[in-house]
């Protein structure tokens, strides 16, 4: 075979760009609902043969969450059995029959228009299968890019994976907005403790199909990155790790050079003597770092404000929430922007420090707002702002960074796949439980004592995620993949 003398940062980029591609699926599937939700509780609110409470619409609004635990805990099979690619590949059509599905979730077996309960499990069904497709592109993309990109840009390449999840949550905003166009979203008025109703003034075409529109709009994007992925080559590690060494070092040759590249492959063999270890040969610690790192990320309570921004915004008194949504898409796509351009620079634990600290000052400033009377209404926003902008320069792309880093080769696929589930069960946790504890009333604090409560224990977790990133999470800026390896193995030994 003959092999690329000098390797081509062209070629590395276009696969990588195909990748993230998949991260931008994910940013979008896991934001639309943001636009969705109101709509989508106003459907069913007129159902005849149940009754639609704050407890179920937190569910519906989160169920493609648990797809998504299934498909990352279902990423580590897929990942070494069919390949990163082909894995990619099945995710696309994932998200592509949810799309569809969501848009449409009466097809061939439900009366349209008419919400039912059996209509509101097919809707799930649809969503849940969606989340599967979050959940293996959430894992196998940042471990696909990490295994391509050489060691002195993978924190920077990996990190554009966090950008593009940002960014299809930032064009599904928009996409939101204009969908909406001259619509308004549904008035609903609370009638008792767990009952709400829906304004007769309501705009019906928002009810009974801007959220429709929403949904399908995904499809488009599915589909090219469907076909697109099945451009790319296979991860250089993944085909040493089955034997295909002439494979991998083609591969690596088209992105290193061929002297390079050996190296490489020799390093990777070095590491990789066995297809496979067993999930604690390096020790209880990596994995408890790994599963931590994925905790702490969604406990913060960032998918709380990404899935209900537009209420949020509309609770603080915000003439267009909607707007107001597309301004903090913006700021959140800006501050992915530091993290890309700083992460090679200063490294991935100062990063998380500094986002947790910020974090927790922007969601007790939330707290704060609504703790006390007469409060501006552009404090808490700004304090929303804050809390967003430090996340996304942070706990964001940083921790996928490191969780498609930190793990030995030999169980990388094992070890991802448990610490993206871990993510994905406290996403669902946060995002299902926000909503009732936002609105929970107490004395003359009314709803005020929920949105109080809620960002003051979120303010709180940060500055617990803070020190447990100081005192545990080892750097890994400047390190290859194979050094991780050495360094949990010398750590298991002590």
């Amino acid at each position: 075979m003959n092999y690329p003398q000098q390797g081509s940062k062209v070629y590395l980029f276009s696969i990588v760009l195909v990748a993230v591609l998949g991260g931008l699926l994910f940013g979008y599937d896991t934001a639309v609902i943001s636009g969705a939700e109101k709509g989508l509780q106003a459907f069913f609110l007129g159902a005849k043969d149940f009754v639609y409470t704050d407890t179920i619409h937190g569910i519906t609004s989160s169920s493609a969450l648990l797809g998504c635990i299934l498909g990352s805990a279902l990423s580590g099979f897929f990942a070494s059995y069919f390949g990163r690619k082909k894995s990619l590949a099945i995710a696309g059509v994932f998200f592509f029959l949810s799309a569809l599905g969501s848009y449409y979730p009466e097809f061939l077996l439900f009366e349209h228009g008419n919400p039912t309960a059996s209509l509101l499990v097919a809707f799930n069904i649809y969503r849940i299968l969606g989340g599967v497709g979050v959940g293996l592109a959430s894992a196998i993309c940042p471990m696909y890019i990490a295994e391509v990109a050489p060691s002195n840009m993978r924190g920077t390449l990996v990190s554009w994976n966090q950008f593009a999840i940002i960014f299809g949550q930032l064009v599904v905003y928009f996409v939101n907005f204009l969908i909406l166009g001259e619509h308004t979203q549904p008035i609903i008025e609370k009638i008792s403790e767990t009952i709400y109703q829906v304004h007769s003034s309501s705009d019906q075409w928002t009810i009974q199909t801007g959220w429709r529109y929403m949904f399908g709009s995904e499809a488009f994007v599915a589909g090219i990155f469907t076909i697109l992925v099945c451009l790319v080559p296979e991860s250089p590690r993944y085909l040493a790790l089955i034997g295909k060494d002439e494979k991998a070092l083609d591969v690596l040759s088209h992105i290193n050079g061929y002297e390079k590249a050996k190296e490489i492959l020799q390093q990777i063999k070095e590491t990789t003597e066995v297809k496979s270890e067993k999930l604690f040969s390096f020790g209880v610690m990596v994995i408890f770092v790994g599963v931590m790192l994925s905790v702490f990320q969604q406990a913060v309570g960032i998918n709380a404000v990404l899935y209900y921004a537009p209420r949020i915004f509309e609770s603080m008194g915000m003439d267009n929430p909607m707007m107001n949504t597309v301004y903090m898409g913006i700021v959140n796509i800006t501050f992915t922007l530091v993290a890309v351009f700083t992460v090679e620079k200063l490294g991935r634990k100062p990063l998380l420090i500094w986002g947790s600290l910020g974090m927790a000052l922007g969601a007790l400033g939330v707290a704060v707002s609504n703790l006390v009377d007469g409060v501006n209404p552009i404090f808490p926003v700004i304090s929303i702002m804050v809390y967003s902008a430090s996340f996304m320069f942070s706990w964001g792309p940083i921790c996928w960074v490191l969780i498609a880093e930190i793990f030995p080769n030999t169980i990388r696929s094992a070890a991802v796949a448990i610490a993206v589930a871990f993510q994905w069960i406290f996403n669902f946790i946060v995002s299902s439980t926000f909503v009732p504890m936002y609105n929970m009333s107490l004395g003359d604090m009314g709803d005020r004592f929920g949105h109080m409560f809620a960002y003051a224990l979120y303010g709180v977790i940060c500055i617990i995620a803070a020190w447990f990133v100081y005192s545990l999470v080892p750097e890994t800026k400047g390190k290859t993949l194979e050094d991780m390896t050495n360094l949990w193995r010398s750590r298991s030994r002590k």
